[in-house]
C-alpha cells in the first residue's frame, strides 16, 4: 500500500488529507468517506454501489500508472465489501 495514498490525493486535488495514525488507516478511511457519500449533503448523497462505480471510472480515466490503479481498486474492493458486508 506504500505510495497509495499519495495516489489518492492526486485523484482529489482540492481535498486534505492529512495523516491520522498511519496512511493505510487514512487511506482507508478516506475511501470509506467516498463511498459512502458524507462530503454531500444528506438528502443529496448517492448510493453506495453509484459511488463505486464513479470512483473506479475516476481512477482508471486518471493520468496514475496501472499498479497504482490496480492497487487503488483493491482497496475500493476491500472497502465496498466491508461496507456492504456491515452496513452502517
Amino acid at each position: 500500500m506504500n505510495g497509495l495514498l499519495h495516489a489518492y490525493r492526486q485523484l482529489w486535488t482540492n481535498r486534505e488529507l492529512p495523516v491520522e495514525n498511519n496512511e493505510n488507516e487514512t487511506l482507508m478511511n478516506a475511501i470509506t468517506k467516498e463511498l459512502l457519500d458524507e462530503m454531500t449533503h444528506p438528502r443529496l448523497r448517492k448510493n453506495i454501489h453509484f459511488k463505486f462505480h464513479l470512483s473506479v471510472k475516476r481512477i482508471l480515466s486518471s493520468s496514475l500508472n496501472q499498479d497504482q490503479k490496480l492497487g487503488l481498486i483493491e482497496i475500493h474492493l476491500k472497502v465496498m465489501e466491508n461496507l456492504t458486508k456491515n452496513p452502517t
